[in-house]
């Protein structure tokens, strides 16, 4: 006789066998997107009832040949500071087009402009095209690259005993608090984008949100439910949640309670439709498996098509593992940008 000792194995049971209640049924979209975006909204959890002011403070500011670098903080809520590098393009004027940078898994948003995290003022070697900052200036493109809770400058330095999952503290945190980190987290990019508005120099209609690993799950759900996000490059994450965070180990940051009851991971990124993505993924990802991405990317060509805007959702696929790849990822970016741009 067989027993079945381990809570995953029933769990991977039901996982099996759940249908989404609100997964896409081939009918009107706009109607769709409205009931499921409602329901996400309540399960990634409470956000802040007020907006804190954003003080915006500089830490420093450098200009080289052909940018100019300024790393900020601005705060999101009480006693939540997020600190960010503003990147802007020489020979480029303003209204900027900008990119929100963010990096996941990793030592922090310093990757993104290839500096060390505790010394900006010495360089550093950045793996896997995640210098997400830089790569936006060579193409013309401004960055705002924040730091994402939990990760580099915001990681977890209070508590007592350090978990050796970074996230795990402020993922149950949240949960008792009613919230959740992936809430809190596009909470941040939010207020990016109010950081952004008040800038001046950046173009409203022209923002988007890119971002590899952990950064493109925020991008993923960012672009679901911020209305202002014009166009969205997630990379290394887009696949199925059965396929993924449900079969192979994954921060306690992944995931969103009850979530998967009512929709798959090509419903949520659907929610972003008609508006341009370009999904990033690796052949060889190993924790986000490339044969259940490419068939999640057939469910939100589905949504996409029934929007008028299969033309809009794009798949690159680079020859390698859990990394970003700007030489396949940003040219076809690069045209939506401009398709914005003209419409």
């Amino acid at each position: 006789m067989k027993l079945h000792l381990s809570p995953s194995e029933n769990h991977a049971y039901l996982a099996a066998r759940t249908v989404q209640s609100l997964a896409y049924d081939g009918g009107d979209v706009v109607k769709w997107q409205r009931r499921l975006r409602r329901k996400l909204r309540e399960l990634i959890g409470d956000m802040p009832a007020e907006r804190a002011e954003l003080r915006p403070r500089t830490i420093w500011r450098r200009t080289g040949p052909l940018e100019t670098i300024e790393k900020i903080v601005f705060t999101t809520e009480p006693r939540s500071d997020v600190p960010a590098y503003v990147c802007l393009p020489k020979g480029v004027e303003p209204p900027y087009t900008f990119m929100i940078c963010l990096q996941g898994h990793s030592t922090g948003m310093h990757n993104s402009i290839a500096v060390q995290r505790d010394d900006n003022t010495r360089p550093c070697r950045v793996p896997g095209g995640r210098d997400f900052g830089l790569g936006c200036m060579r193409r013309g493109i401004a960055a705002l690259c924040i730091e994402q809770r939990s990760f580099g400058e915001r990681r977890e330095l209070t508590q007592k005993r350090k978990a050796t999952d970074g996230c795990h503290d402020a993922v149950m945190h949240a949960l008792m608090l009613g919230r959740t980190l992936m809430g809190e987290r596009v909470y941040d990019v939010d207020r990016g984008i109010d950081y952004l508005a008040s800038r001046g120099d950046a173009d409203m209609n022209r923002i988007g949100v890119m971002g590899n690993s952990g950064g493109g799950t925020i991008s993923v759900f960012s672009a679901a439910l911020l209305p202002r996000l014009a166009f969205a490059m997630p990379s290394c994450y887009f696949c199925t949640f059965r396929d993924s965070i449900m079969s192979i180990y994954h921060c306690s940051d992944n995931y969103v309670p009850g979530l998967l009851k009512y929709a798959e991971m090509p419903d949520v990124l659907g929610l972003f439709a008609p508006k341009p993505v370009v999904i990033v993924a690796g052949r060889d990802d190993p924790i986000f498996p490339i044969a259940a991405t490419r068939r999640a990317f057939k469910d939100l060509q589905r949504i996409y098509a029934a929007c008028g805007a299969k033309d809009r959702c794009r798949l690159v696929v680079g020859n390698g593992g859990h990394r970003f790849y700007p030489g396949k990822a940003w040219p076809l970016m690069l045209e939506q940008i401009a398709q914005c741009s003209e419409s």
